[in-house]
């Protein structure tokens, strides 16, 4: 049986290998958009196109998460129990906020357009563009991953924590968080294009996870002076705390809207969506809406709840006090059935 960070790096493998193959689907599309007319063609065929690619990536690896997580409780002599069975279509079209990924995609024609406005010659401003979009893309593909790791650890009573797992190259930031253990619910404390890592825990113990010590010292001086900059590198060489010398936390966020405002989100809350049906059993009233594309509305021939937000899993951790409340409002929301 594969032990647990033999199962970790397959996952890793899986979600980097997921994102790399759909960023080669974007660029190749990329090449044949013009700036001239790049936001007609992100509202168009192309814009579609990338939506399409972003959502599969999303539902592939959130398809994979609970089978993730019950084999790595069984390898740590837990048990593959769940509570609940995840709902994929639950964690696609949704960009890492709680937005529609179409507006979120839209975001590099507007890019592209200022670009172009600072004069910038038009090869370079739709490079721009393409790693706004990469970067946009990743990130939301990651961010769903995560997140459908850690509703499938909280329906999996076997997990009691997670532990962050960091590679080799990533940020500052990231780096110095690397190893350090959370509760199962705790939010995931990630950036743009952030590429770390959960590993669901049985116990709170996990021996083979490197530190930021252990990564420092398998770093090349030139590795070190890209990620801490010349003078942290020197500082770190001379003994300095990693800590100290990146103040990690500075820039990163759990994701919530507006600083502590509930996170919600729109996406997959019609009537037809589970957690819409689950709403009009429990007798919520529903109303016409616009649908949206691309930022841009629709024919009102949808129907959403009048009167109960969709939470975001990240907001449902922070606001339940246990796992059965957690379990709770999983399934309420249409994460878990």
């Amino acid at each position: 049986m594969a032990t647990p960070p033999e199962l970790g790096r397959a996952r890793h493998d899986q979600v980097t290998a997921t994102i790399r193959a759909i960023i080669e689907q974007i660029q190749a599309l990329w090449r044949g958009l013009s700036p001239s007319t790049i936001e007609d063609d992100l509202l168009g065929e192309a814009g579609a196109t990338i939506v399409t690619a972003v959502s599969a990536g999303q539902f592939t690896l959130a398809d994979a998460a609970q089978a993730y997580i019950a084999a790595q409780m069984v390898a740590q002599g837990g048990s593959a129990l769940a509570q609940g069975a995840l709902v994929a279509a639950a964690f696609t079209g949704i960009a890492p906020g709680g937005g529609p990924l179409e507006s979120l995609l839209f975001l590099p024609a507007i890019g592209v357009r200022r670009r172009l406005a600072a004069d910038l010659p038009p090869e370079e401003a739709m490079i721009g563009g393409l790693v706004d979009m990469a970067m946009y893309a990743s990130t939301a593909i990651a961010d769903s991953a995560r997140s459908a790791d850690q509703v499938a650890m909280t329906a999996n009573r076997s997990c009691v924590a997670y532990v962050r797992v960091v590679r080799a190259g990533a940020c500052s930031r990231c780096l110095i968080l690397a190893g350090q253990i959370y509760p199962y619910s705790e939010g995931f404390l990630r950036h743009p294009n952030c590429s770390c890592q959960t590993l669901p825990l049985r116990e709170h113990e996990w021996p083979d996870v490197p530190t930021p010590e252990k990564l420092v010292e398998r770093m090349t001086p030139d590795q070190m002076r890209r990620t801490f900059g010349r003078a942290g590198a020197r500082a770190i060489a001379a003994g300095a705390d990693i800590g100290q010398v990146v103040n990690a936390r500075r820039g990163m966020d759990t994701s919530h809207i507006y600083g502590r405002d509930l996170q919600i989100t729109h996406e997959g809350a019609t009537r037809r969506s589970v957690y819409g049906r689950s709403r009009s059993r429990a007798g919520d009233d529903f109303a016409r809406f616009a649908g949206q594309r691309f930022g841009e509305a629709t024919s009102a021939r949808y129907f959403r709840s009048t009167r109960t937000p969709r939470l975001m899993p990240e907001e449902i951790f922070r606001i339940s006090d246990d796992r059965d409340e957690e379990l709770r409002l999983l399934r309420r929301n249409g994460y878990i059935v």
